[in-house]
């Protein structure tokens, strides 16, 4: 009987364990756990997103997306982290048209 309750019991922490987290908009999963301090070479980003306190996440930090897949953690308030997210947003732009470009329907 005691090795059924001890089997139940692990069932139920497994389960929990490996259930998403409820609430909130970002799981525990999509925040970082800490930031990287050495500049990030801008030409293998080619993406960003923010993880904030208000988000939910314990370390604010911008999630850069290499070339190859990978998400590397940078503080908001470097300025090397800025210019990427400069670079990335001109890149943008010039990649969509401008809307008066477009002909009329």
């Amino acid at each position: 009987m005691a090795s059924y309750a001890a089997v139940l019991l692990a069932i139920s922490l497994l389960i929990l364990w490996t259930s998403p987290a409820q609430g909130g908009s970002n799981d525990a999963e999509d925040c970082c756990l800490s930031v990287t301090l050495h500049p990030i070479p801008g030409n293998i980003v080619r993406a960003f997103r923010y993880l904030l306190i208000k988000d939910g996440c314990r370390v604010p930090a911008v999630v850069f997306t290499t070339k190859r897949g990978r998400q590397l953690c940078a503080p908001p308030d470097q300025p090397w982290v800025y210019r990427i997210i400069q670079r990335l947003q001109r890149k943008s732009a010039k990649a969509s048209p401008p809307s008066s470009a477009l002909p009329p329907l």
